[in-house]
């Protein structure tokens, strides 16, 4: 009995003090101060305000096709409540939470499922990745101006799965789902309230990588922000049938969603009988 005591005593005071050298060697010192709830500056601003998309002729004319036909396109599937994905996410949507940890810097965001995992652990890429639709990302904290604190998180992000789009416009990326996007966060430098993300989008339906740079704004002011809540399936009034895109009015009945659509084909749904 006293030799189990004793191994239990010695396994309770390496756990301690593995816990000990861990707290020790974590500075929070040394990283810029990211707390409190962030809004995107402007609201959530679409990709294509950004300028003229450097897409190839390939993907302007789907684009074109897109934007010509309505509707949310085959490239947007937000309004059935997937994820944004990447890059779409740095649009900002609702109230944003960025949170540093010893080995991952969490963006957190109440909207559908736009919460992000940014490895900062040192690991190297996996062969294998799991594609999916935030894809896979791996950061590392720099020191750019050499005064011994990371003033920028440096982030790579692979490993995709599709649809996805830049925005609601259904603005769109190769369907090889070969993006690789790259990203600085940063703090302003005469704010110390505004968070930088400056995002490069690598991908087969652009002529050159793309870059553009996405802004959050936090209130100082508010100590104790409120965090809302977005239930995107309770209140979705959009339905698929078949491979087509339709709205339940608010009297009950499937409306269109496209200039010109027809009504879906009755095969999807139960007939009355004697019909």
């Amino acid at each position: 009995m006293l030799y189990e005591r004793s191994i239990s005593a010695i396994a309770f005071a390496a756990a301690l003090s593995a816990t000990i050298v861990g707290a020790q060697a974590w500075d929070d010192s040394k990283y810029p101060d990211f707390s409190g709830q962030y809004t995107s500056i402007g609201g959530p601003g679409r990709w294509s305000r950004e300028g003229t998309p450097p897409l190839t002729p390939e993907y302007q004319a789907f684009f074109d096709a897109i934007k010509s036909e309505g509707g949310q396109g085959k490239t947007n599937m937000t309004y059935l409540c997937w994820s944004p994905g990447l890059p779409r996410v740095t649009n900002g949507y609702g109230e944003l939470e960025f949170i540093i940890t010893p080995g991952t810097f969490h963006i957190r965001a109440d909207h559908i499922y736009d919460n992000r995992r940014i490895f900062t652990d040192g690991r190297p890429w996996a062969h294998d990745l799991e594609p999916m639709l935030l894809g896979t990302s791996i950061g590392q904290w720099v020191d750019t101006d050499g005064d011994g604190k990371y003033d920028e998180l440096q982030v790579e992000t692979r490993g995709f799965r599709g649809p996805r789009a830049y925005d609601a416009t259904g603005l769109p990326l190769h369907k090889d789902n070969q993006t690789v996007i790259k990203e600085r966060f940063y703090k302003d430098a005469k704010d110390p309230n505004i968070v930088h993300d400056e995002v490069t989008v690598i991908d087969h339906a652009l002529t050159r990588p793309w870059t553009v740079t996405k802004n959050y704004r936090r209130d100082p002011k508010n100590t104790f922000p409120v965090w809302n809540e977005e239930n995107c399936p309770e209140l979705n009034n959009h339905i698929r049938v078949g491979d087509d895109d339709y709205m339940i009015s608010a009297d009950g009945f499937l409306m269109p969603t496209e200039k010109g659509q027809k009504a879906p084909d009755l095969k999807y749904f139960r007939q009355s009988a004697g019909r």
